[in-house]
Formats: C-alpha cells, structure tokens, sequence
C-alpha cells in the first residue's frame, strides 16, 4: 500500500503500465503506458487531495479520479451516489506481478463484488472486470473513466464514440445555475453527430473536439449499435498529442456511452471552478446519471434501449472492459473505427487514412 495523490493506494508496477487503485472507492489511476523509455499517462486526477476538501463530502469526491465502479449508477435512495463501490473501503485479496485482485464482501445493493485489474506481456491495455454475485432484481451500472486533457490547447485533443442508433443531451438541468453551475447544451435535445450537439443559445457544439471552451459542465448519452460479425463490440476512444486511448465493451453489458463534459462549470466546493479539461467517458447500463429510481422506469423502452439489467438470485454477472492507449503519428486525427484484425490484434483507423495495430486479446476477455 503507498499514498498517492493524498489516498492509501494499491500499485502494480509492470514493463508495460503502471496502475495504483486507491482502497477507498477503488479509483484507478493514476496510469502510466510505457512504450520503451516513452510513457503517456491518460487518466484525471482531481485536483484537489482527500485532506484538502471538506471530509463530510462522499469518498466519491474526495478521492475522485481516474475510472471506479459504479453500482448502482449515480443516485440512489439510501445510498452513496454512485453506490458503495465508488465510496467504501476494498479489501485485498491477491496482488500479482501483472494483476491486483479486490474484493467487496457487502455493499448497498446487497451484492458483493470483485474487482480485477490485470496487465498481459508486450501490452499496454488494462484488462478489467467485477464479478457481480449476490445482486437481485433490476440494477443500473457503469464503469466511470475521467481522462484529462487540460494540458491540450482549446480543441486539440479529438473524441469518438462507435456507431451510435440514438443520442441525446441530458433530459434535465445538468448544470444548475443556483448551485453556480453553468452549462451550455440544449436539454433533452436529439443528436446524430458528435460533431453538431444542440446548445442554449440556438448554436451547436463540436463534441469532436476537446477540450472545449472552459466554464461549462455539460452531459450527453450515446446508445451504441448492436454488435455484428464484423464489429463484435463496441468502442471509444480519445485521440491526445501522440497517442490513442481507447475503450472497448460488450454493447450487451453496457449499451451506452456518456460523455461528462466537466471544464470549470461548477463553482461550488470543492469544484471551484478548477476542475478544468476533464470527460468523463462512461460505460453505462443507465438512464443518462438520473439514478437507480428513475433508471427502474425503463423510460426508453419505446427505442428498445435497455436503463438496468435483470440479476437473478444466485447467477454470477461478470462485466468486462478493456481499456488501453496505442501511440499515433501527429495527425492521426479523430478515431474512425477500431475494428478486430484477428482475435488478439485491433486495428485503429484515424480520419486522415492512417491505421495503427494493437495487440489485445479481445475475443478470449470480452466472451
């Protein structure tokens, strides 16, 4: 155990990546990708540490950084936002050369859950995954990775989602103004490219392109298409100065993408407007953050897009994700496609025509 960024932390060091996961909500990062003598390290830490903010705050704001678990996803009754596994105290129960194994015997949902983090020879990709037992009835998750880009100039960085069959801002107020928030998107508003995303004032914002303007806070939820023989899952990615970071899932266990545009729009503790260059890219079986409750309505249904799945009582869930960054030439652009090559290699294909390989074993992981 080492402290880092101001919280007791689990850290695995590898030739590939190193990764520390705080024991308290069990936030990964920060990351380091090693390419040779070369390293990127992708994922937000807040900036704030958990002794400089108010302690009655949720661990979830204390320790926030990099991606955790949620379960359930956002606001529940009775419940931390983002459930226990975001907030509570993990125990070990294996730290490896190449992998780090957690548990949480009892959570809020009642489930108990483990976390496994793992690292393959000659990859820079985190292999992860929570085995879910114990958990009954309809439940909304997702895995929560903030990335940062606040080093980039306005616009630099390029953000892409796979192909979405329905997309939509935030259906409420995301950005409240009496909590001194602001934000700039059209509430509700239908979208069918990142590209041109309805805003207040009658103008449209390139999501593309990150990060955007600063002083806003701002959500937006991608339903993934379904998986076919030729795209067997589904991906996002962010393209930053040199490099790829990129994540891939099973549609089936996380139809959705949020964006949770996050650059100065909250002035209240402990945001304070600091909280600059930072997107959540959120893997969700959700109704956008609006809670366990609001999920359980299955308000989507018409569209056919699943907000929780159905866990039966003594069934195992096992919920996989793969998260990996690919080095790129100045240039590569926003992220195209990535598409399988064979059953251990990804191709990444940028907007000007160049394609870089990685090596992932997607079939075998993803099931």
């Amino acid at each position: 155990m080492e402290i880092i960024h101001g919280s007791a932390s689990f850290f695995v060091s590898t030739p590939e990546v190193d990764f520390a996961v705080t024991e308290q909500g069990g936030h990964l990062a920060p990351v380091d990708f090693y390419f040779e003598d070369y390293a990127v390290s992708p994922y937000a830490l807040a900036p704030w540490e958990p002794q400089q903010v108010d302690a009655s705050l949720p661990h979830l704001l204390t320790e926030l950084r990099g991606d955790f678990f949620c379960l359930p996803f956002a606001g529940q009754a009775g419940g931390p936002p983002h459930g226990d596994t975001a907030n509570a105290k993990w125990s070990l129960v294996e730290q490896g050369e190449r992998s780090l194994v957690l548990e949480m015997k009892q959570t809020d949902s009642g489930a108990a859950v483990v976390k496994t983090i793992s690292v393959r020879e000659g990859q820079q990709a985190l292999y992860v995954e929570h085995m879910i037992t114990g958990l009954v009835g309809d439940w909304n998750y997702g895995n929560h990775p903030i990335l940062d880009f606040s080093d980039l100039a306005t616009g630099q960085g390029r953000l892409a989602v796979s192909p979405f069959r329905w997309a939509s801002v935030y259906d409420g107020v995301f950005a409240n103004p009496e909590a001194g928030e602001t934000g700039r998107l059209q509430e509700s508003a239908l979208f069918s490219s990142l590209e041109a995303v309805p805003c207040k004032d009658g103008t449209t914002l390139d999501l593309t392109h990150y990060p955007t303007a600063a002083g806003h806070e701002d959500l937006v939820m991608m339903v993934n298409d379904a998986p076919t023989t030729e795209q067997p899952f589904a991906w996002s990615a962010a393209t930053f100065d040199d490099y790829v970071w990129f994540s891939l899932k099973n549609a089936s266990d996380f139809p959705a993408t949020l964006f949770w545009i996050s650059n100065g729009g909250r002035s209240a503790h402990p945001w304070e407007s600091r909280h600059l260059g930072r997107i959540g890219i959120e893997e969700v079986c959700s109704h956008f953050c609006n809670g366990l409750e609001a999920s359980r309505e299955n308000r989507l249904a018409a569209y056919g897009i699943p907000t929780v799945r159905t866990f039966a009582e003594g069934e195992s869930v096992r919920l996989p994700i793969i998260q990996g960054v690919a080095l790129v030439e100045p240039g590569f652009g926003q992220v195209t496609a990535i598409v399988p090559l064979d059953d251990h290699t990804i191709a990444i294909k940028g907007e000007h025509g160049a394609e870089v390989h990685a090596k992932i074993d997607w079939r075998e992981f993803l099931g």
